[in-house]
């Protein structure tokens, strides 16, 4: 072997040995740098149970938990404000015969309502979709409980109603006081075109039969 050869061979040792050698001390230094790491951790673990305290684990209570539905949201201001509004739309003072057309029959109609619709009232051709029974109640629950029905029949599309109010028999003087009030309240009543006292069969002076708008 020549001598250039000799030469060529000593310095792939001394390279390969470089080499060796900076593997060994890159891997010291990935040692070191894991041990800081570590105790760092560990430091920060022990900071955060100082400050924390000791710490005692919850026992089973063998409950499940149970999430319960949240009931709808109830229009209570939006109801408050419809009565409000229906107390002043329905007044006591207001003179019937100054809104409808009267005659002796106890039956009224608006202008441009001809008289054999209150002629069908009174002699019950109309068929009575719903009907509601106020008998017995004082004039406040009355009145919003006759307003909030003839809503909810225009909203259905209801045209003939019966209101019953009762004879007064059990009012002073035997008066039927609340009659009156069903009267002027219904006269007020815009959806309201007619009505009439109610056939013997249908309650007689003990009930209206209303006619709403179509």
């Amino acid at each position: 072997m020549r001598l250039k050869d000799f030469e060529a061979l000593a310095q792939a040792m001394q390279a390969r040995e470089r080499e060796a050698a900076l593997a060994r001390e890159l891997a010291r230094e990935r040692e070191r740098l894991a041990a800081l790491q570590h105790e760092r951790e560990r430091q920060q673990r022990e900071q955060f149970a100082i400050a924390v305290g000791p710490v005692n684990a919850v026992r089973e209570h063998g409950r499940a938990a149970v999430h319960r539905a949240r009931p709808q949201p109830h229009p209570r201001q939006r109801e408050l404000d419809e009565q409000a509004a229906l107390k002043e739309a329905l007044s006591d003072e207001v003179d019937v015969e100054s809104l409808l057309l009267t005659d002796d029959g106890l039956s009224h109609r608006r202008p441009g309502v001809g008289p054999d619709v209150v002629a069908r009232l009174r002699r019950g051709q109309w068929t009575i979709q719903a009907q509601i029974d106020l008998h017995g109640m004082r004039r406040e629950e009355a009145r919003e409980a006759l307003g909030a029905f003839l809503r909810q029949a225009q909203q259905q599309g209801h045209r003939c109603l019966r209101v019953v109010h009762g004879k007064g028999l059990g009012s002073p003087g035997r008066e039927p006081v609340l009659k009156a009030k069903v009267q002027r309240w219904l006269a007020q009543t815009a959806a309201v075109i007619a009505f009439a006292q109610a056939s013997g069969p249908q309650g007689g002076a003990g009930a209206l039969i209303v006619l709403m708008q179509g």
